[in-house]
């Protein structure tokens, strides 16, 4: 059983940026690919990011490219989204994932609650 808790949201001018902290516990190892994705009003949940735990593998949608990144501290658990040059398209809901599969399949198997992300143009 894992659990993930986000943070780090908030509201951020156009250009600006974050970083959110999805920190994990329970049962997580190098087995686990953690990722990012987010849902705005509307729309369905995308992906952003993903990373292995062991390896430090990462992916990127091509919308976040070269403006987001993904990273992890396993000393703490807790995997990391650095967001610059921030849309308003990048206005959503933010949750981490974690899945045994996710590099290989895409699948996920836990998610946290989400944190809010708002850029205002």
């Amino acid at each position: 059983q894992v659990q993930l808790v986000e943070s780090g949201g908030g509201l951020v001018q156009a250009g600006g940026s974050l970083r959110l902290s999805c920190a994990a516990s329970g049962r997580t190892g190098s087995s686990y690919t953690m990722g990012w994705f987010r849902q705005a009003p509307g729309n369905e949940r995308e992906f952003v990011a993903r990373i292995t735990w062991s390896g430090n593998r990462t992916y990127y949608t091509d919308s976040v490219k070269g403006r987001f990144t993904i990273s992890r501290d396993n000393t703490k658990n807790t995997v990391y989204l650095q967001m610059n040059s921030l849309k308003p398209e990048d206005t959503a809901v933010y949750y981490c994932a974690a899945g045994l599969f996710a590099w290989t399949k895409g699948t996920y198997d836990y998610w946290g609650q989400g944190t809010q992300v708002t850029v205002s143009s």
